[in-house]
């Protein structure tokens, strides 16, 4: 990963394949240039996310993340190179427990709503479970590490643990709650008579 882009249109990929970071060619619609495109997506998200007011601590965590899913976007452009390591999946599972032990138990399944930057944080736990697709889909062909699909997985539970946080967190004002479902089953049970 030595070398930096000093060209945006180069022209190279007018045939439909495009350049991985080994110098090898593959065509634009293999596995692994997908799971490159929904790593960069996920990370693009959370990009609009960190443009919201956030708690400084939330804010933080996004920025590394931001950074760890640029490896995990440069180890999947160099087939079998690493660059994601076991301690980025660790971070992720402590800054789970951290935020998730502050919020009160969920009794119900809750909708993807609240404030502004909650409604972003689940629009990018769902680009990380799409992304941890296309990983898995590559791995069943191509030889992945563990670390990448780890992190990916663990990324979209903290992304819903965090849109809790920021529908608590108030800072356009509009905090407060989750948004719960309203189940027309838990509805009707609760308008029996006793």
């Amino acid at each position: 990963m030595s070398k930096r882009l000093t060209q945006i249109a180069t022209r190279t990929g007018d045939d439909g394949s495009t350049g991985l970071g080994d110098g090898s060619r593959v065509p634009k619609h293999h596995l692994r240039v997908h799971a490159m495109g929904e790593v960069d997506e996920l990370n693009s998200t959370l990009g609009v996310l960190l443009a919201e007011p956030l708690p400084s601590e939330v804010r933080e965590l996004l920025v590394t993340v931001q950074h760890e899913l640029f490896n995990l976007g440069g180890e999947l452009s160099i087939p079998g190179y690493a660059l994601l390591k076991a301690d980025a999946v660790l971070r992720l599972d402590q800054a789970l427990a951290q935020h998730n032990a502050q919020l009160p138990r969920l009794q119900e399944f809750i909708l993807p709503a609240g404030t502004r930057s909650a409604a972003l944080a689940h629009v990018s736990r769902t680009v990380a479970r799409r992304a941890e697709r296309a990983l898995v889909a590559l791995a069943a062909h191509e030889a992945v590490h563990e670390a990448p699909r780890q992190y990916l997985n663990r990324l979209s539970d903290l992304l819903f643990v965090l849109a809790r946080v920021l529908n608590r967190a108030n800072l356009d004002g509009l905090g407060g709650d989750d948004v719960y479902w309203r189940s027309e089953r838990l509805a009707r049970s609760q308008d029996e008579p006793g």
